[in-house]
Formats: C-alpha cells, sequence, structure tokens
C-alpha cells in the first residue's frame, strides 16, 4: 500500500485506464489507475465478465462515468411508460431502441453489441454506429426495462429518453459546427487584418511592428488549431489506434504541417510564417463541411414512407368493409386482418383471440396466441381465422421498413462497387502521402520557400469522398425514383442487382392475371345458405381466386368461421354452424371428377366431404403485357403456374415462342426451377404475389412480389411493384441499368477531379485556401451529377408512367 501511494504522489500525469483523463484521487484495481469510482466500477464489470478485450481494440476508450443510482431509472417499469418505450413486447420476448449519444468508436460498438454477457436476460444488441442507437432484444422474465438502462449506465453509456412520442423530430442544427466555424471565421480575418504590413512590403524601420502582427496572428491562430480544426487531428488520431487510415490523416498532417511551420517562423523571428493560409484553411474546410450537411440534407433520399408503401389493409367504414392503403389508417379504426396479413400497426384485439406469427419482427417463426384485449404489434402476421383489430398507432412505415431489412432477410449477395469502393478507399489515403511526400522532397530541393504551401495543397486537395458519395446517391435517388412511380424496393442495394437481371420468371395467378371483372360461375348447386357460409369461409383468405369468388356471391353472414386452414397450392378450409366446408383443388376436396375448360380455372367446393361443384373462373389477363414481354425479347422468360395446363393456349399466346411455361407447379417446384437456373449462370428476378411463391421470392436473386388491394407481404421479396404497373417492368429493369451508367459517370468524375486538382497542387499551381475549397466542390459535383442524371434519366424513361 506504500508504494502505491508513493506512486499516485510522484506520478501527477498518471491518466485513467478506463476514459483516459487525468486522476486527480487515483483509484487502483489489478494494477490499473481509473480517475474515479465509476470508472474502476465498469473495468471491474468488464473483467468479471471477461470482456476486457474492451480496451484492445482502443486506449482509454470509455467515457468518463459517474456513480449510478440504481433506482434511477424504475420509472421506465411503469405499464404506461414502458408501453411507449418498448418496441415489441411477449411473454418471453421484446425489443427496445435507446438514442446512446456516448457512442464513438469501434470499442463502444463491440462492448454494447456484448451486452449478453454483462447482463443476463439480455438476447441480442445491435448498434446502429451512424444514428448513435442500440435495439436490444430481450426476455422480459429474466430482465427488466429499467436493469436494462441501468446497466448501460453503469459501462458508461446512458440511454438518452424521450418519452413525446408524438413529437415529430425537427433537422438537428449543428451548434458545435456553427460555433467553429465562427471562430474559424473570425481569426481568419483578423490574421488578414494583421498581415497587411507583410502583404504591403513594409521597410525594415518597420520590423518591429512586423513582429507584433506576427505574435497577435499566432495568438489568434491557438483556438482555430486547437478548437475550430481539431477534429481533424483526433479523426486522424483515433484511425491510427484503430489500424485505420481515413481521409482526415493527410488533412491533420497538412494543418499540423502549416501550423508547426508557422509557429517556428514567428517564434525563431525568421519569418512571419503562413498563419493567413492556415486559418482560411480551416475556415473553408468547415465551410464546405456545412455547405455538403446543407447539400445532402436538401438532395436527401430517405424515402417519405407515406408515399411509396403500396400496402392495404380493409377498414371499415360505415359498416363497410373498404380497402385503404395503410399509412390512411388513423388511431380507433377498426381493421379487418385475414390470414397471413401484417398487422400494419400497433392494435387492440377486438375478437377472443388470435394466432400471430412474429417471425417479421423476432427472426422465428413462432405463433403466439393473442387474446381478447391484448396488443398486436406492428409486423405480426395473422395465422388463421379472421380477426377485427382497433388501431391504437398510426402506422409507422420506417418500422415496417426496417424490419423488412432485417438480417434474418438478407440475402448473401454483396455489392460489386461497394467492394471496389472499399478497396479504392483504403489505398487511396496512403497514395496522397507517399505522392505528398515526393513532393515535398522535390519543392525542398527547388524552391524551399514554397515546400510547406505545396504539400498542404497536395495534402487537402485530394479527396476520396466523391468516389465513395457516387454509389450510395446514385443508387438513392433511383430508389426514390422507383418509390414514385410504385415499384418499392427494399433498399439501394437492389437497384444494383435488377441492373444485372438476365431471366425473369413470372407467377400467373394474381401477377400475369387479376381478379378485375373476372368472369365466374358455379357449376353444381348451393342454395343460399351455402352460398353465404362459402362466402364467409373464402373471405377469410388473401389468395386472390377466393377473393374473387367472395366478392362474386351478394349475399353476407354474421356466422364465424371455426378451425380455419389453409394449404399452401391446394385451397381453404372451416367449419361454419358445425359443417367442415372445403373449397380449392379436386384432390384437396375429394373429387374424382375432373373438369378442364380452356383459359377457366375450376375451384371445388366440398360441404361434409360431399362435392357439391366447382366454381368456373374465367381470370382476365392485365392490360398491355403482351408489350411489354415483347420488349423483354433479349432476356429468357418462363411462366410457373400452380394451375393446371387449360390456360396454355392464352398464356403461349401472350409470350414470346421462346419463353418456358411449366404448369402445375408446387411451391417446391418453383423454388427448384429457379435453384436450376442460378446453377446454369444466370441471374434471375421472381415476380409473384407473395402467397405459393415465397421460397421461389427467397431463393431468387431478386424477389418482387405485385400486390393490388391486399396486405399480404412476404419479408422474402425485395421489392413491392402495384400490380397495374407490371405492364412497365422493362422499363424499371433499363432504368437500373442506366444507374451503373450513371455511376461509372460519377466515378470519372471523381478520378479527373483528383488527377487534375493533384497535377496543379504538385506544380505549386495551387495554394491551401484554394484547394480547401476545391474538396467539397468535387464531392458537391459528383451528388449533384448523380440526383440530376437520374431524375433526368427516369422522366425519360418514366416520364408517362403514373
Amino acid at each position: 500500500m506504500p508504494e502505491i501511494m508513493n506512486e499516485i504522489q510522484v506520478d501527477s500525469d498518471l491518466k485513467c485506464f478506463h476514459c483516459g483523463q487525468s486522476c486527480e484521487e487515483t483509484l487502483w484495481s489489478n494494477g490499473n489507475a481509473f480517475c474515479c469510482f465509476g470508472c474502476k466500477t465498469v473495468y471491474e464489470i468488464l473483467d468479471a465478465n471477461d470482456l476486457c478485450e474492451y480496451y484492445t481494440l482502443n486506449r482509454n476508450p470509455g467515457n468518463h462515468i459517474e456513480q449510478v443510482n440504481k433506482d434511477a431509472y424504475s420509472y421506465l417499469d411503469e405499464k404506461k411508460i414502458r408501453k411507449q418505450i418498448i418496441v415489441f413486447d411477449s411473454e418471453n420476448f421484446a425489443k427496445v431502441k435507446f438514442y446512446i449519444p456516448g457512442i464513438h468508436c469501434i470499442s463502444c460498438i463491440w462492448l454494447l453489441e456484448n451486452l449478453n454477457k454483462i447482463t443476463p436476460g439480455i438476447l441480442k444488441s445491435r448498434v446502429n454506429f451512424a444514428r448513435k442507437t442500440i435495439d436490444i432484444e430481450f426476455d422480459p422474465v429474466q430482465v427488466s426495462l429499467s436493469t436494462i438502462a441501468a446497466s448501460l449506465s453503469e459501462v458508461g453509456y446512458a440511454p438518452q429518453i424521450n418519452l413525446d412520442t408524438q413529437k415529430k423530430e425537427k433537422p438537428k442544427v449543428d451548434r458545435k459546427l456553427v460555433l467553429k466555424l465562427a471562430v474559424a471565421g473570425f481569426c481568419f480575418g483578423n490574421v488578414m487584418l494583421f498581415s497587411f504590413p507583410e502583404y504591403l512590403g513594409l521597410d525594415h524601420s518597420d520590423r518591429q511592428l512586423m513582429r507584433i502582427f506576427s505574435w497577435l496572428n499566432f495568438t489568434l491562430s491557438l483556438p482555430v488549431f486547437f478548437y475550430s480544426g481539431f477534429d481533424y487531428i483526433r479523426s486522424a488520431w483515433r484511425s491510427f489506434k484503430d489500424r485505420e487510415i481515413n481521409i482526415d490523416v493527410p488533412i491533420a498532417a497538412g494543418l499540423i504541417a502549416l501550423f508547426l511551420r508557422s509557429s517556428y517562423d514567428i517564434i525563431s523571428a525568421t519569418g512571419p510564417g503562413y498563419l493567413d493560409s492556415f486559418t482560411g484553411l480551416v475556415f473553408f474546410l468547415l465551410v464546405g463541411r456545412w455547405f455538403q450537411g446543407k447539400t445532402y440534407e436538401s438532395l436527401a433520399f430517405d424515402r417519405d414512407f407515406t408515399s411509396y408503401f403500396p400496402l392495404a389493409v380493409n377498414r371499415r367504414v360505415k359498416n363497410q368493409w373498404t380497402p385503404v392503403v395503410i399509412y390512411e389508417l388513423k388511431r380507433g379504426d377498426q381493421i379487418r386482418i385475414r390470414n397471413m396479413e401484417i398487422v400494419p400497426a400497433d392494435s387492440t384485439l377486438l375478437d377472443e383471440f388470435a394466432y400471430i406469427d412474429y417471425s417479421f419482427v423476432t427472426g422465428e417463426s413462432r405463433p403466439v396466441k393473442v387474446t381478447k384485449g391484448e396488443l398486436v404489434y406492428a409486423g405480426g402476421r395473422l395465422i388463421g381465422t379472421v380477426v377485427t383489430l382497433l388501431v391504437e398507432k398510426e402506422t409507422s412505415q420506417s418500422h415496417l421498413t426496417s424490419l423488412w431489412n432485417n438480417e434474418v432477410f438478407k440475402k448473401a449477395t454483396e455489392s460489386k462497387y461497394q467492394k471496389i469502393i472499399d478497396r479504392a478507399a483504403r489505398r487511396f489515403t496512403w497514395i496522397i502521402l507517399l505522392i505528398a511526400c515526393v513532393t515535398f522532397i522535390y519543392w525542398n530541393v527547388h524552391n524551399p520557400e514554397q515546400k510547406w504551401l505545396i504539400l498542404t495543397s497536395v495534402l487537402m486537395v485530394a479527396c476520396p469522398c466523391a468516389l465513395a458519395l457516387a454509389a450510395p446517391f446514385t443508387y438513392g435517388n433511383m430508389l426514390r425514383v422507383f418509390g414514385r412511380h410504385k415499384l418499392y424496393l427494399k433498399n439501394a442495394d437492389i437497384v444494383e442487382k435488377l441492373a444485372g437481371i438476365d431471366t425473369i420468371v413470372f407467377d400467373k395467378t394474381g401477377t400475369i392475371t387479376h381478379g378485375h371483372a373476372p368472369e365466374i360461375k358455379f357449376q353444381g348447386y348451393l342454395n343460399s345458405l351455402q352460398l353465404s357460409r362459402v362466402k364467409t369461409l373464402t373471405s377469410y383468405s388473401t389468395h386472390p381466386l377466393s377473393t374473387i369468388i367472395s366478392k362474386s356471391i351478394p349475399l353476407t353472414s354474421e356466422e364465424v368461421v371455426e378451425e380455419f386452414k389453409e394449404i399452401s397450392g391446394q385451397g381453404i378450409q372451416g367449419i361454419i354452424n358445425g359443417q367442415l366446408i372445403k373449397i380449392g383443388s379436386p384432390t384437396f376436396v375429394g373429387s374424382g371428377n375432373t373438369q378442364y375448360q380452356p383459359l377457366a380455372t375450376n375451384v371445388y367446393v366440398s360441404i361434409d366431404h360431399e362435392v357439391f361443384g366447382y366454381f368456373s373462373i374465367r381470370t382476365s389477363i392485365r392490360k398491355n403485357l403482351n408489350t411489354m414481354l415483347t420488349r423483354l425479347h433479349t432476356k429468357m422468360v418462363s411462366l410457373l403456374s400452380g394451375d393446371n395446363d387449360s390456360d396454355r393456349d392464352s398464356m403461349r399466346a401472350l409470350f414470346e415462342p421462346s419463353a418456358r411455361l411449366l404448369f402445375n407447379q408446387s411451391p417446391h417446384d418453383k423454388l427448384n426451377y429457379i435453384e436450376y437456373l442460378q446453377g446454369n449462370g444466370k441471374t434471375v428476378l421472381m415476380i409473384g404475389d407473395g402467397l405459393n411463391d415465397a421460397g421461389a421470392l427467397k431463393q431468387s436473386d431478386v424477389g418482387i412480389a405485385i400486390t393490388d388491394d391486399t396486405g399480404i407481404f412476404t419479408p422474402a421479396c425485395d421489392g413491392i411493384l402495384l400490380g397495374e404497373n407490371l405492364r412497365w417492368l422493362d422499363r424499371y429493369l433499363d432504368l437500373a441499368r442506366s444507374s451503373s451508367v450513371i455511376l461509372k459517370t460519377g466515378f470519372a468524375i471523381s478520378f479527373f477531379y483528383n488527377a487534375i486538382a493533384l497535377s496543379f497542387a504538385v506544380t505549386g499551381h495551387l495554394t491551401p485556401l484554394v484547394a480547401a475549397i476545391l474538396m467539397p466542390i468535387s464531392s458537391i459535383s459528383v451528388v449533384v451529377f448523380s440526383t440530376v442524371a437520374v431524375n433526368w434519366v427516369a422522366n425519360k424513361k418514366l416520364g408517362n408512367i403514373n
């Protein structure tokens, strides 16, 4: 103990092992010094859970910890407050999202994503570094919400909780950036003013005045270096500690070189230095950063989810169930959810019970029984009997889209362009540093007075940002354009995949054909009571043929279906008032007499195992598909159908002679066919309704689900297309290919900018001030080009599409 006390007294510059701050009152644990009890506690927690790798990823990575009050978050367990914060809740599984402003480095991410090793009951945690948020999945039986929040605080990442869920976020003003910009601007202006004696070339008798002005310039440059421009140096230092080299490294090197050289000149009285260039450089760098932020904000391609998510649900309007797009739902609306439909908003169950599959939310297919009055969360899929729900919260389509992008539903293919960009960005900085060194050596020999300015210009002017921004802004703006034209894609990477499609596979029912104005007849006999029960049973299903049958029967019934089942590719069944009713294929209902009619689909009906006949349905083909299919002649096209081949002649007339038509295909057959095509080197686009072809949609390189007025949605698909716009499929694909051309042009702009700018800087024809102005302009030019080019090409190719 005396040895420790002596060490504390002697080493006044001792740094905290956890947060790196100076230790005024040093605490020790395992030979490591800590500035406070909070930092020491965090270390001991990590050490006890074998998580000290946290300290190997970064030196002093933690935040300074104040002692945590265990009861500070107890209010989160109150029922009303918990309901506001929780994203999803069930008996053994819950999800919550917290905003953590303390996230700043790779160590933070590593620790936060290993919370399950510290706090029992936490199942999984995932950090969004850009938004500084963490999504936590946990078992509410084992751990409470308040305990999770307290655990985050104990390790130095206190969540910032806002209970005002109705308040819409306004764009945040970066006040720190504005203040740094103001300081740099003030100092730059005054340094310019004090540099006038140098600019005017005052004679030797005024040297004393010039020295005073030089020291004033030095004084004004200090806040610019240590405050306004220090973020670049801090970022460069962190990149070194993380064993990575980022774009801020050459900028920081240029700033340090210019400042130290100028400081040496002034202190040694050998010259006035370059502090006018230094302060102006920082000022224009910050102006560029601010202007970039404003430009990206105005050109942001984040989608307005209320405009593009084309799912519909039945809402009660004057005692009638009317399909409405889900973003029109309001709190207090009654909605009717059918088998396999997605619940679009947090709602209260009005029926006695329901089975909800939350695999869309949790990634695990485990139907949960919900009873009357309980909350059903957005993203749940109904299994079985139709239910009525009362909307509690308006639809959060951003939430649905985030669920859609869950890793569980992601495909393994990686972006080709992203790999190129990542590789180029990693090498770019090293190349610039090498060029800067060679340039410095050359000018040190030929013109030593100019070497520092030229070195700084080289380090400033080159920027890989334009290269990095080309892909996200091109594909992001294309994503927005597709959305405006009723093709809603999961994310921007799908645009790149669409550009490489060479094979297209269509489903028939609900895709090529649709239920608008069909011709339907019942061959056999059903009395009015039986017909009303058939209507009730088919209304429970979202299959296109069920919808056609239900709409064709002008009867109503208040009877309820029990034990409803829907067997993919076969039919539906249920018990109504003690009678077992089956509707579907002849094999499913037990009919031995199969009738085939050209251009028609037959749906059989049996009641208590007695076949009463069949509905003959002549569905219409969507308008203008023949011209679209003709325009797709350069691609391999196939049709897969679960129906019999009675429609073969009409489909053959619709498709090109080279198209392959396959009938009587089960869902498994469809999936196998997609795998067969991919095994032969094809890049496959699957177009289906998401009912009997969910497996094929997931297996395909790009799967697009067709929707008309239904809430059916499969997370396995990569896009949703409004049915009436299927006729423009070839134009969508053509536009996706154009995005690749636009992206390559953006790459070329970035490359030529850097090549030309570097040639001017290396030869001494570019000052650091001009370099600082040009650097953000290069990024902005690529962003503006991508945006303008995408919109111009889109207007040219999709101009007449509603």
